[in-house]
């Protein structure tokens, strides 16, 4: 039987957050996974769930970006109608407590696969968050780098009817993000890497684990030592190498957890 299945929503949480402030209270480096389950909870879909609106504007494969304008065209249509089904979303209790315990020196890096730039919107400084998918919330030219802002780039679309260009160089410009098929980036790409070989807590929250390179982060750290954590609702691909797992949703538990450790309280 399961350990909460006689717990109430409140006892589990609690239990929960004590569990995870214990393994807290002994690391010394402390890193923590993010995927799309922090940010379900506040109104931003998933790519998996049924009757998400991915499922009706997929993203754009990248090779067939870059190969006509009607795709660019038809896949920043996609963006935009994404982007406007969760309009208003903020960071809910999970980033806030996250933020929290960044600021106040507990988790030393937030390595994220989400896109929506809620973590660094709650309070974590940029340069504590790796996002190792990108950031939707703003784009650029896929030739020299330059960042161009969303409401370019839908002036583009929805006055001229073409997919935007760089303004500097002419080139494509794209959202900061990475596609299916696009080279994931190198430079955050070694920053998780060495931040998950360096750390002896690694805590995986709202990810399903099951999409790599991101889903082996975890594994490089249990490697090197450290203890891994999950904390989601369901099953995730990694469960059978976690120490331990968490089943509920991480909102409340976050919440709890820097309550507990701002208190010193066991």
């Amino acid at each position: 039987m399961d350990a909460f299945s006689s717990m109430t929503r409140a006892d589990e949480i609690e239990a929960a957050a004590r569990s995870l402030a214990l393994h807290v209270r002994r690391a010394k480096a402390f890193v923590v996974l993010t995927g799309a389950g922090m940010s379900t909870e506040c109104g931003i879909p998933d790519f998996r769930s049924p009757g998400s609106p991915w499922l009706a504007n997929p993203p754009m494969p990248f090779d067939r970006f870059v190969a006509s304008e009607d795709a660019r065209r038809e896949a920043w249509r996609r963006k935009f109608t994404l982007d406007d089904h969760h309009k208003g979303a903020l960071p809910g209790e999970g980033h806030h407590a996250l933020a929290r315990l960044v600021n106040d020196g507990v988790v030393d890096t937030v390595i994220t696969q989400n896109i929506d730039n809620m973590h660094q919107t709650a309070g974590v400084p940029a340069d504590k968050v790796i996002e190792l998918h990108g950031n939707g919330t703003y784009a650029r030219c896929l030739e020299c780098g330059r960042r161009h802002e969303l409401s370019f780039c839908r002036r583009m679309l929805e006055e001229e009817n073409c997919a935007p260009r760089c303004e500097a160089c002419g080139g494509i410009v794209k959202a900061a993000t990475i596609s299916f098929g696009q080279a994931m980036p190198q430079a955050e790409m070694q920053r998780a890497m060495l931040a998950a070989g360096n750390a002896d807590l690694i805590l995986a929250i709202g990810s399903s684990l099951l999409v790599y390179p991101a889903a082996g982060l975890p594994l490089v750290a249990r490697e090197n030592g450290a203890v891994f954590l999950i904390l989601n609702r369901g099953e995730t691909g990694l469960d059978d190498d976690a120490h331990e797992r968490f089943d509920i949703e991480a909102g409340p538990v976050l919440a709890r957890l820097a309550w507990h450790l701002s208190r010193r309280v066991n």
